[in-house]
């Protein structure tokens, strides 16, 4: 399996995934801020990937900080979650990584817990999120691989993969499972311009596991999908609202439209994690917009004239109407997800 990203005593090791897959590359991120950069400038990326990243990033600063008193580790602490919170705001995974090590944090000081006893458990609980989220999302790809037909050819956006994850994939791991289960899968995959996430990086997971993967520029899906060559869509998601509105890697949208009007399913696949129940609807998912040399340049190569206004939203939302299934570790939520996302939610606090 792909090691996304690893605990260890020297600090956070992260795959480099910008040098992927003419590279593979394992650095190692000894410091908090480092961490906190790498998020920022997607050496590592995926919802998922960056939660645990961040709980990895925050049990780093605690362990290393010089602070002596438990006054001076509070303060050092909520600096470190700090810098860590505002690295991506869309993915809703960073924020509840975030505010699981502070109630972890919160609890130990009730305790009475030594300052010693306090940074081993926080590198213990970041070590645990990493163990649930692989279980999580084998879970989640036995409960969708049942929504892939055999000998099926799926059409997936950006990477939902291992790599987007601490290990199998969301997306990528419901393709996985129904593979494992003895189904015949291929898979097309958009490029995801601008950032070509599909093109280095899921059809290099694809190539590697042996799944049969066709590359497709994002323009090319509505063509197949007439054509009759897809059966269906899955995609991974940053953040999802109560009603169902998924935000996902920009792109995204235009092709649940496209799946809408060729009466072809379309999933999404994303753990518990990633839904925010405070949100009423996908109006309300925060947007981030950034660097325009991701659109109007490739590895330094430039494609645009200079000093034109440049556009690059990095997500955007899908509407509930165009989703059929929402597939998590708990089981698959279907219209009207109002209803069956709070369920899946409810029983994930009574476990």
């Amino acid at each position: 399996m792909i090691k996304t990203l690893e605990w260890t005593d020297k600090g956070v090791v992260m795959i480099d995934q910008r040098l992927l897959p003419a590279e593979e590359v394992y650095p190692v991120f000894r410091t908090y801020e480092e961490v906190a950069r790498a998020i920022k400038e997607m050496v590592i990326r995926g919802a998922p990937a960056i939660g645990i990243a961040a709980a990895m990033g925050i049990a780093l600063g605690a362990r290393d900080t010089a602070a002596a008193s438990p006054d001076e580790f509070d303060s050092a602490f909520a600096q470190i979650c700090e810098v860590m919170a505002v690295t991506r705001p869309t993915a809703i995974n960073l924020f509840w990584a975030i505010e699981r090590m502070r109630s972890l944090y919160a609890r130990l000081k009730q305790g009475n817990k030594s300052l010693a006893e306090i940074r081993t458990l926080l590198i213990e609980e970041s070590k645990r999120m990493h163990e649930e989220d692989v279980q999580a999302n084998r879970s989640m790809g036995r409960f969708g691989a049942d929504l892939i037909p055999d000998n099926a050819t799926v059409l997936t956006h950006c990477n939902a993969g291992a790599l987007a994850t601490a290990g199998y994939g969301t997306a990528l791991g419901v393709i996985r499972a129904a593979a494992e289960a003895g189904k015949k899968v291929a898979v097309f995959a958009d490029e995801t311009r601008p950032f070509l996430q599909g093109a280095r990086l899921t059809a290099w997971e694809l190539h590697k596991e042996k799944i049969p993967v066709t590359l497709i520029t994002d323009n090319m899906a509505g063509h197949f999908m007439k054509r009759g060559r897809i059966d269906c869509v899955i995609v991974g998601a940053d953040r999802i609202a109560a009603n169902g509105d998924t935000a996902n890697k920009i792109g995204t949208y235009s092709v649940a439209v496209l799946a809408k009007e060729n009466d072809l399913p379309f999933y999404v696949a994303a753990p518990i994690s990633t839904l925010d129940l405070s949100l009423e609807s996908g109006d309300l998912i925060p947007i981030e917009e950034r660097d325009g040399r991701e659109v109007t340049h490739i590895k330094g190569a430039q494609l645009a004239p200079e000093g034109i206004e440049i556009a690059n939203p990095a997500f955007d939302v899908t509407p509930n109407r165009y989703i059929a299934a929402i597939i998590t570790e708990l089981g698959v939520a279907r219209p009207p997800f109002n209803e069956s996302l709070r369920k899946i939610s409810d029983l994930k606090c009574s476990i």
